[in-house]
């Protein structure tokens, strides 16, 4: 089949962007073709359509956005300004359907999270018009975010958030997800949780092995700033107040304490926190707050977001890129304190690069990640003792990391694989050519 993919955006290092890559990847194995339309399009997307008013960012879905969320009073203008985006939005996706001949959609988080609700309603009524087969890969509802629980717009949550068509499928991404839509909505799922490209055991030509230091990454230290004795905590996470960096930046506080000897001579900090992912998809106010926490608790706090993209290059004043890839094999832990989660991609990367981590036990994990088995280092919203003191101890107890994370690492390859993608996702995909 000719299969599309479209989300608001299809580029970078957001959640979305990199599990909709990977289910394009198995989807090619599969023997598939791939195209995408999305309002921002990475530079190794696929063939597809580019269509501006699809970003989340766009002038006019901002103005939508801030009158539909936050007020229960709708402005009057709302409905007639989603109504004019969405007409215009239905003609270039029929465009995209038409043009490269799709046989089937895969909408991402479209129909689960409200970022842009024209484009949703847009979608639905493609579906609706044409009878297109599609599959609603839904990574968050808006009943898990705060910001949307106070709107003007229930009724068109109600009906595309997400909608219930007889030729829409929907996954999603954890078991909790599966329970609230059924009871929520009465609408039927598949669980596929997210994966990661761990190694087939018997070796395959498609497996990509994990990427090491090289001579592109060797100078990644040097470029955050880094000191050979410097310790590096990577928070490999958007800024965002869900994922909880204020407990990484106490863990590193805490942590300080134990290293007299480690670090820099000049500076009052042992440890060095990343954050590798951008901040601004909810503001900036989170970021300014952690780097005023950070700075009171003497924690060194590097915010390198302009480094890094979802692929090596060169940013337009010269300055070398890396890839997310590049910060792992660097790092001595990972911290991964989130509240919430529809499922864990850091973590994921994390178990592949062999590195051992603090994990905040958010819903999702406790339910379909922890029960697994994997030995990480575990807080229930607040950096206890405990946590520290086995933090300290994969720190400096090379032997016990070693054994700590070949055991997570394969319990990964077991279950969050490209292989269990492909063995849920073939048939799901089969049974549309039926």
């Amino acid at each position: 089949m000719r299969i599309g993919f479209t989300s608001t955006r299809l580029a970078g290092t957001d959640g979305v962007s990199l599990e909709t890559a990977k289910w394009a990847e198995v989807v090619r194995r599969l023997g598939h073709e791939v195209y995408y339309c999305a309002g921002e399009l990475g530079p190794d997307a696929p063939s597809g359509l580019l269509v501006p008013e699809m970003h989340f960012t766009h002038q006019d879905v901002r103005w939508i956005q801030d009158s539909a969320f936050g007020s229960r009073d709708a402005n009057q203008h709302l409905r007639s300004r989603i109504a004019s985006l969405t007409a215009k939005l239905k003609t270039q996706l029929m465009a995209f359907v038409s043009d490269y001949q799709i046989d089937l959609i895969i909408p991402e988080n479209v129909f689960a999270i409200p970022m842009h609700i024209p484009l949703a309603e847009a979608w639905r009524e493609v579906l609706l018009d044409t009878g297109l087969p599609a599959i609603a890969h839904n990574h968050d509802f808006y009943w898990e975010r705060e910001r949307f629980q106070i709107n003007s717009v229930p009724d068109i949550l109600e009906s595309t958030f997400p909608p219930d068509l007889p030729n829409l499928r929907h996954v999603v991404i954890n078991s909790l997800a599966q329970a609230d839509l059924k009871k929520r909505r009465g609408i039927e799922s598949i669980a596929i949780p997210n994966v990661f490209d761990f190694p087939d055991p018997a070796g395959s030509t498609d497996d990509t092995p994990a990427r090491g230091i090289d001579d592109y990454s060797g100078d990644l230290r040097q470029a955050i700033g880094l000191s050979a004795g410097d310790i590096l905590i990577l928070q490999p996470t958007r800024v965002v107040p869900r994922k909880g960096i204020e407990l990484s930046i106490d863990l590193c506080s805490r942590l300080n304490t134990m290293f007299p000897n480690v670090g820099r001579a000049e500076d009052t900090a042992r440890t060095v926190l990343v954050i590798t992912h951008r901040a601004g998809d909810e503001g900036l106010e989170y970021l300014h707050r952690l780097q005023k926490q950070a700075a009171a608790a003497g924690v060194d706090l590097r915010y390198v977001a302009d480094l890094f993209d979802s692929q090596r290059g060169t940013a337009p004043d010269g300055r070398k890129i890396y890839s997310l890839w590049d910060a792992y094999p660097h790092a001595d832990f990972v911290t991964y304190p989130s509240l919430c989660e529809g499922f864990g991609n850091a973590l994921l990367e994390t178990i592949y690069f062999r590195l051992p981590a603090m994990v905040n036990r958010y819903p999702v994990y406790l339910a379909d990640i922890g029960p697994l088995g994997f030995d990480l280092v575990e807080i229930d919203g607040n950096v206890s003792d405990q946590a520290v003191s086995q933090a300290h101890h994969l720190l400096t107890h090379p032997s016990r990391r070693q054994q700590r994370v070949d055991h997570n690492f394969e319990l990964g390859r077991r279950h969050f694989s490209y292989r269990a993608l492909a063995a849920a996702l073939g048939p799901l995909l089969d049974s549309f050519q039926r």
